[in-house]
């Protein structure tokens, strides 16, 4: 399926760093410094609140990434500065109105896309990445896709954040809710290099205010920033901005504050069509993808890989690993890797590809978007600690190679752990730092006809693997829970969750009850809220059902022309580039 991205803003951003990188003294030739400064800072556009009868309206609100969810609120907000963001949510709040907030409009659940939602705050229009002399830090704007702090940051300083793989999934959500990707076995998670954030919250009174929180001990906001450490979007207030800068980096050099990526990476991908695999080779080659993790789960391996598991009737079996080509012999460890997988397999793979490629070409070209077509799509995700037994390799076998067409189906591993583990669980609120790997689990299909088919298969598959723990990763020496930019309410509904243990242990384990107490501090009006964000200390909502959690879901797309053809899963992590 081709894919579409929003490359065209990326050269916005960077155009925007170079205009703030000139100095306080820059001057424009033969202009004053009122003028120079007027001509570096064009004036900020007001903000607009876009309704039904606006012909933009169909644009912003048909955003979302998944085509199961359809919002209908009173208006989008389209805001360009924390004052803006400031006045719109006191206006919204004062007025009784449920207010929620789109930066990359990637969320696989209902957050935003609910018929619940009043107001739709849209920050996409705040996209700025640049470098603050003030706090020695990267800032990167809530509204900037990873794609474009990836490009602004190693074009103009060299430097980058290990997040994503998918160039258009928004800065918002995704740091806040930790942030891994291609380079955290070697660098660790975004927020592991978060110095600080810029937060539009609401007191008791309704007012909203715009408060900066930093890493710093002293901070008296200290708690603010580490809820924003991997609690998830959504929760605490309006992420304006993110302060980016490694721990132990000092100094005011921008290019030695972050982790500097590989100049060039290799990357290989070997294929496995289903009819040269048998149950025993392919508990084989899963088994042997989980041990070579368990091996290496806190070495500071450079490579980095994903094992794509498509449905028999979707495509074949993928693993793609990729390397630091400046390192000695990159093909040839990226060759033993792969020998070591395929190790009585029995059935030979082929060879997809075999490049090297610069790291920002590489980094570009993936996107998990789908275009303008909009995938209905379920996700469900879990950490492990140690290789699924072959019993859970069974049930993943049997899913994946029986059953009747299910092309838009798929089962990943994607490799974890190294600096990820490096770092201790209660020093962020993303806990999850002793997993070796992290499994999804998707389906993505485009009639609404098969919403309940096509749900189900997926919702069966997850529960049976995870059946001795009720149906859910429950923490324990073989699961970790899951990932919160993964949402999945499923979680937290009794029909799917039996084990009795609580969404939010899955998600954040004993961090629960500190987060708990940073919403109670700094949104004690249950502002910011959706099916997963924490809750206020003592007002722990139901779980919803099944019915209640699919709320917004839409038959279709009123303002797309129908799509045919094959659904594709939303890529996960690494797969081959666009070609």
């Amino acid at each position: 399926m081709n894919s579409a991205t929003r490359r065209g803003f990326l050269g916005m951003a960077a155009a925007g760093a170079g205009g703030m990188t000139m100095g306080a003294g820059a001057m424009i030739s033969g202009a004053g410094p009122a003028e120079a400064a007027a001509a570096a800072c064009p004036p900020t556009p007001a903000a607009s609140a876009v309704t039904p009868s606006d012909p933009r309206y169909w644009e912003l609100v048909t955003r979302g990434y998944n085509a199961l969810y359809l919002g209908s609120p009173a208006s989008v907000h389209l805001v360009h500065n924390a004052r803006q963001i400031e006045r719109a949510v006191t206006e919204a709040v004062r007025a009784g109105k449920r207010i929620a907030v789109r930066s990359g409009g990637h969320c696989f659940e209902n957050f935003v896309d609910n018929a619940d939602v009043n107001i739709v705050l849209d920050i996409s229009e705040m996209n700025a990445v640049y470098y603050d002399p003030e706090y020695k830090a990267f800032a990167v704007e809530a509204g900037a896709t990873l794609g474009q702090a990836y490009r602004t940051l190693y074009l103009g300083w060299g430097v980058t954040i290990p997040g994503g793989a998918c160039p258009s999934v928004g800065a918002g959500g995704h740091i806040a809710g930790g942030g891994y990707g291609m380079l955290s076995r070697r660098h660790g998670l975004s927020v592991d290099h978060l110095y600080g954030v810029e937060v539009v919250v609401v007191d008791r009174s309704g007012h909203a205010r715009v408060v900066t929180a930093t890493r710093e001990p002293g901070d008296p906001h200290h708690d603010l920033w580490w809820a924003h450490t991997g609690g998830g979007g959504g929760c605490f207030g309006v992420v304006t901005r993110y302060l980016l800068r490694s721990p132990g980096a000092s100094g005011a050099d921008p290019a030695a504050l972050l982790p500097k990526p590989p100049a060039r990476v290799a990357v290989m991908s070997v294929s496995w069509p289903w009819d040269r695999l048998n149950e025993q080779a392919f508990l084989n080659l899963v088994g042997n993808y989980g041990d070579w993790y368990a091996r290496n789960r806190d070495a500071d391996s450079p490579l980095d890989s994903s094992l794509m598991m498509r449905h028999h009737t979707g495509g074949p079996i993928t693993l793609s690993a990729t390397v630091d080509s400046t390192q000695p012999d990159p093909e040839g460890r990226l060759t033993r890797f792969i020998g070591e997988i395929k190790n009585g397999v029995g059935a030979e793979p082929s060879l997809d590809y075999v490049a090297a490629a610069p790291w920002l070409r590489l980094t570009l070209a993936f996107d998990s978007t789908t275009g303008g077509a909009f995938l209905r799509f379920k996700s469900k995700a879990a950490y492990l600690r140690a290789p699924w037994s072959a019993r859970q390799v069974s049930a993943v076998h049997r899913f994946l190679s029986q059953g009747p067409d299910n092309p838009g189906a798929a089962i990943y591993l994607n490799g974890y752990g190294g600096r990820v583990n490096s770092v201790a669980p209660r020093a962020t609120a993303a806990p999850h730092r002793d997993s070796i790997m992290l499994g999804l689990f998707d389906v993505g299909w485009w009639s609404p006809v098969e919403d309940a088919a096509r749900m189900a298969s997926v919702r069966g598959v997850y529960h049976e693997v995870y059946r001795d723990t009720g149906g859910v990763p429950v923490p324990n020496d073989h699961n970790d829970g899951s990932y919160i930019n993964y949402p999945d309410l499923d979680l937290a509904d009794p029909q799917w969750n039996t084990s009795g243990v609580p969404w939010h242990t899955l998600y954040y384990k004993d961090a629960y009850p500190r987060l708990q107490d940073v919403k109670a501090r700094y949104d004690p009006g249950d502002v910011f809220r959706h099916a997963l964000s924490v809750r206020l200390p003592g007002r722990q909502k139901a779980a919803p059902s099944t019915a209640e959690h699919d709320r917004g879901r839409s038959a279709s797309r009123p303002d797309l022309p129908a799509t045919t053809g094959r659904p594709v899963p939303p890529r996960r992590f690494f797969e081959a580039p666009t070609r």
